[in-house]
């Protein structure tokens, strides 16, 4: 995705392949927000572990643009504000919960705007850019988006009703709950 769209003073743009070291700190930077346990499905302490050449391959595979597509929101003077990312999940194959993917879809992730810029319009910009990414997406035809929601998480999933998203009806385990006392909600638009 080349496409660059101006919000302010941000653009919003996909990641390049020589940026992991700020898709890195953008991440651990998202794990640390008080919400972090209801927004992500790893720790901080999680994603600090991974070696060097896991951030290099994520950004690598997010900047071909292909499976996988990460967004980011640049300031300018460099920083970078907020992210999503959506990658591709073909109908047949497990998912990462180890589930069958029952169609052709994208599955949107890693939502995240610092909290200084949180009701900036910043969030709407880049889940709007990462949607667009979706959608121009030629083979496979994607037959919808999907998300997960956690249960306590009722802002992020008044975000996403906004953009279409509806409850599936599918209600599953906090992946990373053994007792299963949380929830996710599987949101989907078609």
């Amino acid at each position: 995705m080349e496409t660059k769209q101006q919000h302010t003073q941000h653009v919003i743009r996909a990641v390049r392949a020589d940026e992991w070291e700020k898709v890195k700190g953008l991440r651990l930077d998202a794990l640390r927000d008080p919400v972090a346990s209801l927004a992500f499905l790893e720790t901080f302490e999680q994603a600090a572990a991974k070696p060097d050449e896991f951030w290099q391959d994520r950004a690598a595979g997010a900047a071909e643009g292909v499976h996988v597509a990460q967004i980011i929101a640049e300031a300018p003077d460099g920083q970078w504000n907020g992210s999503v990312s959506v990658f591709i999940e073909d109908a047949g194959t497990k998912d990462f919960l180890g589930q069958v993917v029952e169609t052709d879809q994208a599955h949107v992730v890693g939502v995240f705007v610092r909290a200084e810029q949180r009701g900036s319009g910043l969030t709407d910009a880049l889940f709007q850019a990462a949607l667009e990414w979706v959608w121009a997406r030629e083979e496979p035809v994607l037959e919808r988006a999907r998300l997960f929601v956690h249960e306590s998480n009722e802002r992020a999933a008044g975000f996403y009703r906004r953009f279409g998203f509806r409850a599936s009806g599918l209600v599953i385990p906090k992946p990373d709950d053994p007792t299963a006392r949380e929830h996710e909600y599987v949101f989907v638009r078609p």
